[in-house]
């Protein structure tokens, strides 16, 4: 399938939604993928719990700077892999071995949570990268109620999404957290109008 659509963010209820090819990816990270395409084929605004480290890791970023990691990504970057929105906390799908990689170079970058001392501790706020062995909650692949808290912002569309790795994931975070000590005049876009061009991603 191709990327030749654009994912807006809130503007129809449908843009979001995951395709049949993005399900499926989602569902390979299953033990019983068909199991798990049963149960959405008949509870589509479901949510499931999937296992990280075979499909894709996940790295979970607060709300707002995760926003801000996305906006590097489209805006200077190559553009992201799968993205959701999950109890306040970004959801960036990568690579696998990314949740095993990116804390130690965020820790060698000295832009880690921790830091080093006279580093820039706490410029990057704790990024919870969830690898092998783990499991998080994903967004229904059909438009959620807006009260759940979770829905999905670049929605999987293809059953090969390009993923990305620990050094671009890296790239986006000191972006975001050089760009978070700017102070700006102008108030902030309307984020729920942001569309991020899925055609191109690389």
């Amino acid at each position: 399938m191709s990327h030749t659509r654009d994912v807006a963010l809130g503007a129809s209820p449908h843009v979001s939604d995951v395709t049949s090819e993005g399900a499926a990816w989602l569902a390979s990270a299953a033990p019983h993928p068909r199991g798990t395409l049963g149960f959405w084929e008949e509870r589509p605004q479901a949510p499931v719990v999937l296992p990280c480290g075979s499909a894709f890791d996940v790295v979970s970023a607060p709300a707002v700077f995760g926003r801000r990691m996305l906006d590097r990504l489209w805006d200077d970057g190559p553009g992201s892999g799968p993205v959701a929105e999950f109890r306040g906390r970004m959801l960036l799908f990568a690579a696998p071995g990314t949740a095993q990689r990116l804390p130690s170079l965020l820790e060698w970058e000295e832009w880690s949570a921790r830091g080093r001392e006279g580093g820039r501790t706490g410029a990057v706020p704790p990024l919870l990268c969830h690898g092998a062995g783990d499991a998080v909650t994903v967004p229904a692949p059909a438009g959620a109620p807006a009260c759940s808290g979770a829905r999905w912002l670049v929605a999987p569309d293809t059953r090969r999404p390009w993923l990305p790795g620990p050094d671009i994931l890296l790239w986006a975070a000191v972006r975001a957290a050089r760009a978070a000590v700017r102070i700006s005049i102008f108030p902030p876009a309307d984020q729920d109008a942001k569309v991020y061009d899925v055609s191109r991603r690389r």
